[in-house]
């Protein structure tokens, strides 16, 4: 473990609107990458000249894009090259846990860069919370969501949420190194829900995706959503932004 003298409970919010996904990967590296050389240099320094660590929530939307994490199979993806242009859509391998994922317009997608060293250093708590604050915002628009034991996301349906089939209306899929995390979650607020019918999503064949605006039978303001899952994460984590 690598510590500070003091946990930043601090936290530094962007919201970065309609961004490539390849420009959110890189800021997402550079933020974490000078993350842990903070924490490496801070191990050669006394304490009373060690620097904190930052904190860091990106939020934003992306172009049509499929990304595959490392435990994936190309397979998932159930179109070529050619198809992917006809539908505007890119495509890119990645260095998250999970498997294979559409993000688009109308989604909303947090990355948190966190250094858990100053909240706590556990990854199973770190991802329930992050599905928490998920389900907290979804009740405060009145939709009923939960967990399903064994798979990572937060789903309705089932014994997690409303009556009907069991599908997923957030994907998770995280890279931590050090305590230190990068990449996050996609909730579906008003996304175009056809875009996952060409993939097998997160490798799961069996179960159904769903959206807010699905659910709710009307677009949702993703300002206001936002705003709700901002509050809930800050709350969770007992972060100050």
């Amino acid at each position: 473990m690598i510590t500070t003298t003091h946990q930043n409970k601090t936290v530094q919010i962007q919201h970065l609107g309609l961004v490539d996904y390849q420009a959110a990967w890189d800021e997402q590296e550079r933020l974490f990458a000078d993350t842990v050389a903070r924490k490496i240099a801070n191990r050669t320094l006394p304490p009373d000249e060690q620097l904190p660590t930052p904190n860091y929530l990106l939020f934003c939307e992306h172009p049509h894009v499929y990304t595959l994490g490392k435990s994936g199979h190309e397979s998932h993806l159930l179109a070529n090259d050619d198809f992917l242009k006809q539908i505007g859509a890119t495509y890119h391998r990645i260095n998250r846990g999970g498997d294979i994922t559409y993000h688009g317009p109308g989604q909303l997608v947090g990355y948190p860069i966190l250094d858990l060293d100053n909240f706590f250093t556990d990854i199973h708590r770190y991802m329930r919370l992050l599905e928490e604050a998920i389900i907290l915002t979804l009740n405060d628009f009145g939709i009923q969501a939960g967990r399903i034991s064994g798979l990572t996301g937060v789903w309705l349906g089932g014994s997690g949420g409303p009556s009907g089939p069991e599908r997923k209306i957030c994907a998770m899929g995280v890279k931590a190194s050090r305590w230190v995390t990068m990449h996050g979650f996609a909730l579906n607020v008003n996304t175009d829900l056809s875009y996952f019918s060409h993939i097998v999503p997160c490798g799961i064949a069996d179960k159904a995706v769903t959206s807010m605006q699905q659910e709710l039978g009307h677009p949702v303001p993703m300002a206001e959503v936002t705003e709700r899952l901002q509050r809930h994460l800050l709350d969770l984590f007992e972060m100050n932004g």
